[in-house]
């Protein structure tokens, strides 16, 4: 689904961008230039981001057996 559609940018793109798990919406926007026209994206942006960093960072847990 388009997030930014000032640049045409997906969640899809953005999910990938942030999959090493250290990303944030300052990041993403100077590389793919996210919000950089009107903005209205930001908030959904910085939601997915959150999202993808959090399962990034759940999977490096490791538990005690």
């Amino acid at each position: 689904m388009y997030v930014c559609i000032c640049r045409q940018i997906t969640d899809k793109q953005i999910r990938e961008y942030c999959a090493d798990g250290n990303a944030s919406l300052a990041d993403v926007r100077a590389d793919l230039g996210l919000a950089s026209d009107c903005g209205r994206c930001g908030k959904y942006a910085r939601q997915i981001i959150a999202e993808t960093v959090s399962a990034v960072s759940c999977k490096d847990i490791a538990y005690a057996a």
